[in-house]
């Protein structure tokens, strides 16, 4: 039986996770067991030029941190070697970056286990659309002007996969109809000018 000390240091560790993981945008966790310290410092390196948090988990105290907070169906992949990256800005860096290098490894070196955004557990194929959409900053871009607030990451970027695949945005069609609205209200000024100047002369 463990002592207080090992106790209360596991206690600490999975409020840490739970923390980490409920104030992240997103996250996903990684099989790592094929990559070198040289592969793994490259890695680090890029992840934390997009401030995405990395870091290597116990998965047995991660399996508390994500019963806790409702995400139990992720306590399957939690086995093996585990590394999670996770992201309080950009919900779409993490699995930018993850899967990018998971492409340069192959898959008998580094795999993609699981991941999540704004609190929902996402399919494998749910994160490899995700991880091929422009930075949430341009996503944002694209839909500035909307009056649908608030917009939660997820809304966003799910609307964006959709428009891909040819069906329509529900979130692209308002910022479009605001957008347009501005841009015929100045072009009707210099016509109005037009017409005031003619009936002058």
């Amino acid at each position: 039986m463990p002592n207080a000390k090992v106790l209360s240091e596991k206690q600490s560790v999975v409020a840490g996770l739970t923390e980490r993981i409920k104030s992240a945008s997103s996250g996903i966790f990684v099989d790592y067991k094929g990559i070198t310290v040289a592969q793994d410092s490259e890695l680090r390196g890029e992840l934390r030029k997009n401030d995405v948090e990395y870091s290597v988990i116990k998965n047995t105290l991660c399996r508390r941190a994500v019963d806790e907070l409702g995400l139990s169906e992720m306590g399957a992949i939690l086995n093996g070697t585990t590394s999670l990256a996770t992201s309080k800005g950009d919900p779409i860096a993490p699995f930018r970056v993850i899967t990018d290098f998971a492409k340069k490894m192959g898959e008998d070196k580094f795999n993609v286990k699981a991941g999540f955004m704004d609190g929902k557990v996402l399919s494998l194929s749910e994160m490899s659309e995700i991880s091929a959409l422009p930075s949430l900053d341009a996503l944002y871009a694209k839909v500035l002007g909307t009056m649908l607030a608030p917009i939660t990451s997820l809304a966003i970027v799910m609307g964006q996969i959709l428009e891909q695949k040819g069906g329509s945005s529900e979130i692209a069609a308002p910022a479009a109809e605001v957008e347009a609205e501005p841009a015929a209200e100045v072009a009707a000024e210099p016509a109005a000018e037009v017409v005031a100047e003619t009936a002058a002369e």
